[in-house]
């Protein structure tokens, strides 16, 4: 159980039997009464976002989340595919639910996905997954201004900006949470 105090950006917690992620959070203590926190909610589920103040002694429950390692399998048109581990069930997330991920993911990338109430609701991807080039233009030589980059497209569709010097065709490190290059991938 949570109390008022405890609120801070990126806690979970449970109201009215959903789960809600704190995205912004702001103290105020005004001169007369209760100290407030005004903070900005997103449910975990359904993706909205709204505004709430709670005062000083409010109570909030834990929501009831839990992470499995799965392994995504394919994208069938409506919904993603994945499969635990250890257990070989399938569950399926709809596009919603993966959100950007979807620009990182590839066929066997094992992620974990976050569970409320044996319900899927979203996915956590590793910090760095390697994709391939499929589209890029070809250097010019002689092209050597500091820090200049150009756009790659990825085995995804994902568009990433990358130095002069990589090709298409090779494989690249991708951070999933900036969506930036990293280093090239020697095989």
């Amino acid at each position: 159980m949570y109390e008022s105090s405890d609120l801070r950006k990126g806690l979970k917690v449970e109201i009215d039997g959903e789960p809600f992620v704190i995205t912004q959070f702001q103290f105020v203590k005004p001169g007369k009464g209760q100290a407030l926190y005004k903070c900005r909610l997103k449910n975990m589920v359904t993706g909205t976002q709204f505004d709430q103040t709670f005062r000083s002694g409010d109570k909030f429950n834990e929501p009831n989340l839990e992470e499995q390692e799965m392994e995504y399998l394919y994208y069938d048109g409506d919904a993603y595919c994945f499969m635990n581990t250890s257990t070989y069930a399938q569950e399926f997330l709809t596009e919603n639910q993966v959100s950007e991920a979807k620009d990182f993911l590839k066929e066997n990338t094992v992620c974990d996905v976050l569970f409320f109430e044996s319900t899927p609701i979203g996915i956590t991807l590793p910090n760095f997954v390697e994709l391939k080039i499929t589209e890029s233009e070809p250097w010019a030589k002689g092209d050597t201004a500091a820090g200049s980059t150009k756009p790659a497209t990825l085995e995804t569709g994902y568009v990433v900006q990358v130095p002069p010097f990589v090709n298409e065709g090779e494989v690249i490190r991708v951070d999933t949470r900036s969506g930036e290059y990293v280093e090239r991938v020697k095989e």
